[in-house]
């Protein structure tokens, strides 16, 4: 099992930045394959950012592409996503979220089998 909290949410206005931070306990987070992903009111949860285990490989969302930064610290247990120019659009509860097992397929939320509770982000205008 791996537990996750998300930590760093607020409100805050277009343009400015936030840093959400992850901490994974339980089974090695290190081996675990990650990624954050945001729901909006009304909407489906969607991929923002994914990590693999060596920090190696990242992806982000088209909608987040030169925004947002996706990092680990593994020896902190702990992932992170830097979010800057902050938009409305950009508001939602965030989400992290842990791999069990090798997935090729980092984007859909099929892959991941623990969560946190969410953080929320409000961007006003």
């Amino acid at each position: 099992q791996v537990q996750l909290v998300e930590h760093g949410g607020g409100l805050v206005q277009t343009g400015d930045s936030l840093r959400l931070s992850c901490a994974a306990s339980g089974r090695s987070f290190s081996g675990a394959d990650m990624a954050w992903f945001r729901q909006a009111p009304g909407k489906e949860r969607a991929f923002v950012a994914s990590i693999r285990w060596s920090g190696s490989s990242i992806v982000y969302a088209n909608s987040v592409k030169g925004r947002f930064a996706i990092s680990r610290d593994n020896a902190k247990n702990t992932m992170y996503l830097q979010m800057n120019s902050l938009k409305p659009e950009d508001t939602a509860v965030y989400y992290c979220a842990a791999a069990a097992y090798y997935y090729s397929d980092m984007t859909t939320t099929r892959s991941y089998n623990y969560w946190g509770r969410g953080t929320q982000v409000t961007v006003s205008s």
